[in-house]
This record gives structure tokens, sequence and C-alpha cells, in this order.
């Protein structure tokens, strides 16, 4: 999905004035918006949507919200992709919480997405991230990356790399393309295209139509 398709969003936000000026935000970059309070708003504006036979392109949550602001967000996230296991879904939260995300990803990591609200400071790169877990690729702050790799036991795959191969793949598990990952470790597109082959290769991730290679390889590397 490129950046010129207008998105259909939902947000799950309990702060009203979090809720309107992100969805005015959206509005502003060619977003379709639907903006709810709370998790159980989510889930029954995803039934009626469903039983219209249309679903959003991607859905914004935070993770803390009524009644007891512990997780609810995230409880309803889960139980949306129970019932619509191919719908994308954001977490946009103040909190960083390995369980959290580990919670969220336990089943198909693609198209899911995990952005700390304090830590995105460009309404473009959080609508290019909405885009990519739209597009169902797993896009994921660094601190939770960070976080993730430290709760899990790593495969013993991940030996094979080289520090340079662990690098790039630390990069894709925060959602960033190939030309991304080449400008940030300067280095051209064709060297970060056999640094990504290889990490296939050394992960043991043949080419596939049934799975896609880059999202396996990230939750190989966070230990899911």
């Amino acid at each position: 999905m490129s950046n010129q398709v207008t998105l259909n969003v939902l947000i799950a936000e309990d702060s009203a004035i979090l809720r309107d000026g992100l969805s005015a935000l959206l509005t502003r970059r060619g977003c379709e918006v639907t903006a709810v309070p709370d998790g159980e708003q989510l889930l029954a504006k995803l039934n009626e949507w469903a039983e219209l036979g249309k679903l959003p392109d991607v859905v914004v949550c935070d993770i803390r919200m009524p009644p007891t602001f512990t997780d609810e967000g995230l409880q309803a996230s889960i139980t949306a992709r129970q019932r619509y296991p191919e719908l994308p879904v954001l977490l946009f939260s103040q909190y960083v919480e390995a369980a959290y995300a580990s919670a969220l990803l336990s089943g198909s990591s693609k198209a899911i997405g995990y952005l700390l609200k304090d830590r995105v400071a460009d309404v473009g790169d959080f609508v290019a991230a909405l885009h990519r877990v739209a597009n169902g690729e797993t896009v994921l702050d660094p601190e939770v990356v960070t976080q993730l790799a430290r709760a899990h036991e790593p495969s013993n795959k991940l030996e094979r790399l080289t520090p340079r191969e662990r690098e790039v793949l630390e990069l894709m598990a925060e959602g960033r393309s190939n030309s991304a990952i080449a400008e940030k470790l300067y280095l051209s597109a064709g060297a970060i295209e056999k640094n990504v082959a290889a990490i296939f290769t050394k992960l043991d991730l043949p080419p596939t139509n049934a799975d896609n290679r880059r999202v396996l390889a990230v939750r190989a590397y966070l230990g899911l």
C-alpha cells in the first residue's frame, strides 16, 4: 500500500484531546478517521463494520483505557485479532512493556505495530508507519525491540549472523525499509539487499508464497 492510498483508520483512545488531535492530524494527511474512547466501543465498531463486509485498513489503539486503565486496550486489540486475524493493529502508548508486546505478537506478528507516543516526533513518519502496518509489516519502536530482545531467549540461529547482519536485522525489527536501513548505516542499497539475503539464508527462511520472510526474521530476532 503506497503512501498515496487513502487509509481508513479506526482510533481507540480515551483522552478526548489526544483522540481529537490525532484524528485531525491524520485527516489532514488524507486518512479517513473514525475514533472511539475505549476498547469495548472499538470491538463494537469492528463488529458493526464486519457485518457490512468491511474493516478499517488499520486500528490505532492505546493500551491503558477505561475502566481500570491497565491493559483494556491491549486486550481489545488481542480480541480483535482473534476475531479478524488479518486486521492490522498498531498499539500507540506512553508505556513500553515487553509483556504487552509479546501478548500481541504471540500469534501472527504480521501487520502489527507498537509505537511510543512520546517518541513520535513527525506526523509523516507516523503515517508512514500506519501504511507499513496496513501493508502487513511489523513496526516496533526501538525501545520496544530492545526490551523484547532482553525478555526472550534469542534463537541459536542468530549466532550465525555477522555483527553487520544483526545490525540490519535489528533495524528490520523497527520496521525500516531496505532504503531506510541503507541511509541509517551509510551503505548502498545493494549492500543491504545482500545482508538481508544472508539473514534469510542463515535463519533458514527460504522463499515461500505462504509467509513473509521479513516478518519471520523479526520474530526470530525477538525470540517469538
